[in-house]
């Protein structure tokens, strides 16, 4: 194992939850109403994904672009008194570091919405950040996790990412990292190369290793 790749919403940051406020606030402003199933629907997507489906569900009629905004305006006012980090993620990400092995944030969301969440998390922790900015392509599209091992300079299968959905999994696992799976708003199955947990509390540096080995 040479690197370490982390998803950021729902896996580092408790903030599946500031979403889904988000998005009632602006699917009401679309006339339309929200729910538990459509965050399902959405969870581990790219804000341009999300935004389609909302315009698509709410029928509304505003501009992409609008949207678009409405939406990073509600997470970043939100982000910026703080997001609470899931349990477990600060002592992972200490452990990570004190090893010395290359890390990258690898995350769906915008790069404003990164930035403000790096400030809860500690911008230091990650040699490089890819972000939904920075891809043609987002998950479950393996490119950001391509990416992200490109500019680490290794070799993806030399990779263990975690991940906490589905799409995050795909993308990861297509791109031939091993993968660490912590669910939140959807369930994942085990499968080879992927170990499933219920907490980061669960993992240090030593479980990534022999998973990275094909030891679990």
């Amino acid at each position: 194992m040479e690197a370490v790749l982390f998803d950021m919403d729902g896996l580092l940051v408790d903030s599946e939850k500031i979403w889904f406020q988000v998005e009632t606030e602006v699917m009401e402003r679309l006339g339309g109403e929200w729910g538990t199933a459509h965050q399902e629907n959405m969870v581990g997507g790219s804000m341009s994904a999300a935004v389609a489906y909302m315009l698509q569900v709410s029928g509304g009629s505003a501009a992409t672009e609008e949207v678009e905004t409405w939406m990073l305006e509600g997470m970043i006012s939100r982000l910026a008194g703080g997001v609470e980090m899931m349990s477990g993620a600060a002592e992972l990400l200490a452990g990570v570091h004190r090893e010395g092995l290359a890390t990258a944030l690898v995350t769906s969301s915008a790069r404003s919405i990164a930035e403000a969440c790096l400030q809860s998390i500690g911008r230091h922790h990650f040699d490089h950040v890819v972000t939904g900015d920075d891809v043609a392509r987002s998950k479950p599209d393996p490119e950001p996790y391509l990416t992200a091992a490109r500019l680490l300079g290794v070799d993806p299968a030399r990779c263990v990412a975690l991940e906490d959905s589905p799409n995050g999994v795909t993308s990861a696992t297509s791109a031939g990292c091993r993968v660490v799976a912590v669910p939140s708003v959807l369930p994942i199955p085990g499968a080879p190369g992927r170990l499933v947990v219920g907490s980061l509390r669960e993992i240090d540096v030593e479980v990534l290793r022999s998973l990275s080995a094909g030891a679990l």
